[in-house]
């Protein structure tokens, strides 16, 4: 059997070295960053722009998208569009997009965790 490819080809070339590429495959990375623990809990979440919000985690994907609950916003400082103030507004349920996520945090104190670009010897 040839692969088509072209008359020189032999047969059976061409699906050894596709066999070859599938082994070599390296695994699918997992993600680094596992919101499970903070499912049904608040966290405040920063997107690119300096947007901020703060709602009870109801799911989310390896893309960081969120979908977020009773979600309030708070409002930035007319004055300095750098500083966010203390209105707000109430969102209610949002799906925030991953690409613009930047910090994701609870709301109730932080956690430490073992750092996971270290690596074992």
């Amino acid at each position: 059997r040839s692969c088509g490819a072209s008359r020189q080809c032999r047969p059976h070339s061409c699906w050894s070295l596709v066999r070859m590429a599938d082994a070599t495959k390296k695994p699918a990375k997992a993600s680094i960053l596992n919101l499970d623990r903070f499912m049904e809990k608040e966290i405040r979440v920063k997107f690119t722009g300096g947007r901020e919000v703060v709602g009870v985690l109801k799911g989310w994907d390896q893309l960081l998208n969120l979908v977020l609950d009773t979600t309030t916003e708070y409002l930035r400082d007319p004055d300095d569009a750098y500083k966010v103030s203390e209105a707000t507004r109430a969102l209610g349920l949002v799906v925030c997009r991953g690409t613009q996520v930047v910090v994701v945090m609870p709301t109730d104190g932080m956690d430490e965790i073992q750092n996971p670009f270290i690596q074992e010897e």
